[in-house]
């Protein structure tokens, strides 16, 4: 009998709940044992309040994370709130920072920018709006300064790329839905060739694999002639997904991904997860070089220190584009014989640049 794996919350949701456990006790006055937040897929979700604690001036708690059945560096991490009213401030006004075990952006090409704290924009969002729901319905008129931390925070970030990537000095605040899914790979690969198989049993001329949620959203609006089962979830497994469809007479996919995933497509890659894939941009350079694309643009890669930082500062360049995307479809070509990609880049801001 096949266990169902079991999934768990981001850093980004139990910061939110903290957030909320904390604004909460500051504005009742009493001790908080459990939250509900709303999670950006629409679903709520309740937490369990620790080391609770409260004054007429601040109110701390935490929440401990549970990743589920994913192996995740911050599963068990105590991600605490402390919050105190903003003083000078009225309104719905939430002032944000980091603390113990919290990461500093120090380079470019990040969501965040060099100097601010690592909470990505959609966690501070679901901080902003939980916070917003005690306000709303208690009446109150003051402002929050909200400060989030990870006592061990800085030892976990040792054991992960954070460094390398100019995240400094502890964690991210990440997430995008609030619900981690476990990375299994068995599953991912049972849940392509089913998926693969409704879509083929339902007639569907083509299908779009996504690596993630954001491209695939991006993809469904950009191609809303095609059924919701021609889109498939594929994740990292590039060649796996490739091989499943040439399997099935899907002898052209799309390919839906942002543009460090399609680098890595393009470099050859069978899996585009960060532990099975380094990306190296000076091979991207090359290839640029190659293609005659101007020296502001060479610069700008031999500089840079992300993918996307290049597809960013670069605006998305039609001819660089092409010039991974070419290179794409013919690493596609080795995985699976056969197969004919046609790849669609996502930008970070759900624009698709077929």
């Amino acid at each position: 009998m096949k266990m169902e794996l079991r999934s768990g919350y981001t850093t980004g949701a139990c910061a939110a709940a903290a957030c909320k456990g904390a604004v909460l006790m500051l504005t009742t006055q009493a001790i908080a044992f459990e939250v509900s937040i709303d999670l950006p897929t629409g679903a709520s979700a309740q937490f369990q309040l620790h080391g609770q604690s409260f004054s007429e001036g601040t109110a701390t708690c935490f929440v401990v994370k549970d990743a589920g059945d994913d192996p995740d560096i911050t599963n068990g991490a105590e991600v605490h709130a402390l919050v105190s009213v903003l003083q000078g401030a009225t309104g719905k006004n939430v002032d944000i920072s980091g603390g113990r075990g919290i990461g500093i952006v120090t380079k470019p090409g990040l969501a965040i920018p060099p100097g601010e704290w690592a909470i990505n924009p959609i966690p501070r969002k679901m901080i902003e709006q939980s916070v917003h729901s005690v306000q709303l319905e208690f009446n109150t008129h003051h402002a929050f300064h909200i400060e989030v931390s990870i006592p061990d925070g800085e030892e976990r970030a040792k054991k992960t790329l954070n460094a390398r990537l100019g995240i400094m000095g502890g964690l991210s605040i990440l997430g995008t839905t609030g619900i981690v899914r476990p990375i299994s790979a068995k599953a991912w690969t049972d849940t392509i060739d089913a998926s693969i198989d409704v879509a083929k049993a339902c007639n569907c001329p083509t299908v779009v694999l996504s690596t993630g949620r954001s491209s695939e959203m991006a993809a469904q609006q950009h191609l809303p002639h095609l059924p919701e089962e021609a889109f498939i979830m594929m994740g990292d497994h590039v060649a796996y997904a490739l091989q499943a469809c040439s399997k099935r007479g899907f002898n052209q996919p799309i390919i839906a991904c942002q543009f460090a995933k399609l680098l890595k497509i393009a470099c050859g890659y069978k899996n585009t997860h960060a532990a099975a894939s380094e990306l190296d941009l000076a091979v991207l350079h090359d290839w640029a070089h190659a293609g005659r694309i101007s020296q502001e643009y060479l610069s700008i890669i031999s500089k840079a220190n992300t993918a996307r930082e290049i597809a960013i500062a670069t605006g998305f360049d039609k001819t660089l584009m092409e010039i991974v995307a070419n290179r794409a479809r013919h690493a596609a070509t080795v995985h699976a014989l056969g197969i004919q990609l046609h790849t669609l880049l996502c930008g970070y801001d759900g624009t698709v640049y077929a």
